[in-house]
């Protein structure tokens, strides 16, 4: 009876893991957020790796001023296009996305 209890358990916690494995994959294309928490959970998915959590830069530069420096659609520019060092994200976000992105960002003076 141990045993089955055991393998009951051990099939329970390989179903959540298997669940909890299945969500992680889904692109960023396939969330629908509006505005700034859309933009948010883009910047988490996307750029904090390179950018930082605080936007203070890690292999990235900072962002935390970026808005004072680039306007929204110089930022949309290099989203899209990337730069010296970050890849392109036309083929990754679409274009609301990458929108969303840049307006967010834009405001950061």
């Amino acid at each position: 009876m141990n045993r089955r209890k055991g393998y009951l358990v051990l099939m329970m916690f390989f179903v959540v893991v298997v669940l909890t494995a299945c969500n992680q994959g889904k692109s960023a294309s396939n969330t629908a957020l509006p505005g700034e928490a859309g933009a948010v959970a883009l910047y988490k998915k996307q750029c904090l790796s390179c950018h930082a959590a605080d936007l203070s830069g890690r292999v990235g530069p900072s962002l935390q001023h970026i808005g004072s420096n680039m306007t929204k659609e110089e930022l949309l520019g290099i989203i899209q296009g990337g730069a010296v060092g970050m890849p392109a994200f036309n083929h990754i976000l679409n274009g609301e996305e990458m929108e969303a992105l840049a307006q967010w960002l834009s405001i950061h003076k």
